[in-house]
């Protein structure tokens, strides 16, 4: 059952997606039996589900509408879901105190951030949702590359974002494919995120994939690194003897969980 501040939150969505701001005074006035107190609450529901960014008397659209977003986002982050928490656990023994930490896009790397360690870490992501989730930790310093997002799976890419990775350090990359094989190497099927992606892997001193089953020899346009650039693979896929042996060959750790 919808709540009266359910209604009254989604009257001041339309007014946002319309106007593209809404101000304190104009809702005092539509709503003239509620408090400021009240509607200043509303104002700060819409910042924290993303809806809206809070002004001076007000608050503006954030320009992206998350109702569809999170629908795609969370239909992909249930997926295969307990596979995904034992890779982010396997992957955590490679987390190190004082370290330069980058974090891909992708819900499997969102298990990892909700069980990093609380400690002295440098992370630098693509994922502002990821960025969000490690900012309720007090210790790590959390560097949002800046650029263009991708509705679809929340990811910032584009020349700024690219700009960004080519002038820092990175020692770990923890990364996610959206495809993965033997040969094509680890793919994606956005061009802007494959340039970010790319400039991560040539700049990290060590590269983790996690990979769960479901990307399994699905190669999409895209190839980011081959088995060769990488460092270690941890999934829960049943790779065969192929794929093994040219991990082996490439030099490549693979962890299974």
């Amino acid at each position: 059952m919808r709540r009266v501040g359910d209604e009254r939150r989604e009257i001041i969505k339309k007014i946002l997606r319309e106007n593209g701001v809404v101000y304190l005074k104009d809702l005092e006035a539509q709503f003239p039996n509620l408090s400021s107190m009240t509607l200043r609450r509303d104002l700060d529901s819409l910042e924290k589900d993303g809806y809206a960014i809070k002004i001076r008397g007000g608050a503006r659209f954030s320009g992206v509408d998350f109702t569809a977003t999170e629908q795609i986002y969370s239909r992909r982050a249930t997926q295969n879901l307990e596979a995904k928490r034992k890779i982010a656990l396997k992957a955590l023994s490679f987390i190190e105190t004082g370290r330069s930490v980058f974090l891909d896009s992708g819900t499997t790397v969102m298990e990892l951030a909700k069980i990093l360690p609380d400690v002295n870490l440098s992370i630098l992501t693509s994922g502002p949702n990821i960025a969000i989730e490690i900012l309720k930790k007090y210790n790590p310093t959390v560097n949002l590359i800046g650029g263009i997002i991708n509705r679809n799976n929340l990811s910032v890419s584009g020349a700024h974002a690219l700009n960004f990775v080519k002038n820092v350090n990175i020692d770990v990359a923890f990364m996610a494919p959206v495809g993965g094989s033997a040969y094509d190497g680890f793919s994606c099927g956005n061009y802007t995120e494959y340039e970010v992606k790319r400039a991560v892997v040539k700049k990290a001193n060590k590269v983790i994939v996690l990979m769960d089953s479901s990307k399994l020899s699905h190669s999409l346009p895209f190839t980011f690194a081959l088995l060769k650039e990488i460092d270690v693979l941890i999934s829960d896929a049943k790779f065969d003897e192929e794929f093994l042996k040219a991990a082996k060959n490439a030099g490549v750790e693979v962890i299974s969980v």
